[in-house]
């Protein structure tokens, strides 16, 4: 009779077997969000093949547009997109989509589903021809407007603490989808030879505390000066100074190792830089799932009102003693 454990150690347990469990205990898996993270996650997989092989299909560079936010578009960020959109539109279930690279929103012709999504296809696009970690950011809204109708923009407009999911996807020396349905955080690796993710992480928790602060240093003197003040105690407590410029990437190893990631309002962008509804939102509901917090510098991100689909938001996200301590510097 032949041993399996001296053949192989078992790969673990597939995305879609994890996603079909969790119908069974989480409230909000329906069959149709099941599906809707089934298809993000087949968008990711082409993304990452994509992401993997751009230097010898030379999609890499400008791709010579700007994109709404008056910010260069990579041939990448677009190429994304719209891997995203077409995987969501044949997936059926998604009535509309809010994307970073476009104004308005985005209808899928499936009127018959019961959701919405927003997300930034590709996050850290400029570290692309320099071979960075970059990543997706997406965010799921159960729709308010009568299912078999159009979507409304007020689907988009509910607030971060009424999305049902949220996650992000991390292409870097490996790719991993982490993602939340409200009932903790999972991440999986994706296994390029068997072309599956496999839940590598499973209820992830962020470190009370940490050691790393990560933000863009040359803004420091545009800094408010209490974000100043507590940047300086970070440095005379020798804290380790982690920034890549790709929100996904720095958010992902605070997530782990413990830290804060700050990106405080500027003259030049006072209203801050990240957009709140497919950037922050989806962010902040994962890190308080895995006990840590997120704030604008006035108020928990989840509760910040959206006025607008690509509104954008100051944010300090990280561990939570870390962020209670920077907020303790404000005037």
């Amino acid at each position: 009779m032949v041993n399996e454990d001296t053949i192989a150690t078992p790969v673990g347990v597939t995305l879609d077997r994890f996603i079909k469990r969790s119908q069974d205990h989480f409230q909000q898996a329906t069959g149709e969000l099941s599906q809707l993270l089934r298809d993000i996650a087949l968008a990711a997989k082409i993304v990452n093949r994509e992401v993997n092989r751009a230097g010898l299909a030379d999609i890499t560079g400008a791709f010579g547009t700007e994109n709404l936010h008056g910010e260069r578009q990579q041939r990448l960020d677009v190429s994304a997109h719209v891997r995203f959109l077409r995987a969501l539109r044949n997936g059926g279930e998604v009535a509309a989509i809010v994307s970073e690279e476009e104004d308005g929103i985005i209808f899928t012709g499936n009127n018959h589903g019961k959701y919405v999504v927003a997300l930034d296809p590709l996050d850290g696009s400029s570290n692309i021809d320099v071979n960075v970690s970059i990543g997706t950011i997406f965010s799921i809204y159960r729709r308010v407007s009568p299912v078999h109708s159009l979507a409304v923009q007020e689907d988009f407009m509910q607030g971060g603490h009424t999305q049902i999911a949220a996650g992000y996807v991390l292409y870097g020396t490996s790719t991993m989808l982490v993602y939340t349905t409200g009932s903790g955080v999972n991440g999986f690796t994706y296994e390029q030879s068997l072309g599956e993710f496999f839940l590598s992480h499973p209820r992830i928790t962020t470190p009370r505390s940490g050691t790393i602060y990560s933000c863009n240093e040359g803004n420091f003197i545009d800094f408010p000066k209490p974000i100043q003040s507590y940047l300086n105690t970070c440095r005379n407590q020798r804290y380790t100074a982690r920034y890549i410029g790709s929100l996904v990437a720095d958010f992902h190893r605070n997530l782990f190792k413990g830290g804060i990631y700050l990106y405080p309002p500027m003259v030049k962008t006072p209203t801050g830089k990240l957009r709140l509804l497919y950037e922050c939102y989806p962010l902040a509901y994962l890190v308080e799932q895995a006990g840590g917090a997120a704030t604008d510098g006035r108020m928990r991100i989840l509760d910040v009102p959206l006025r607008t689909l690509h509104q954008r938001s100051p944010l300090y996200i990280g561990s939570l003693d870390m962020i209670d301590e920077a907020m303790s510097y404000r005037e």
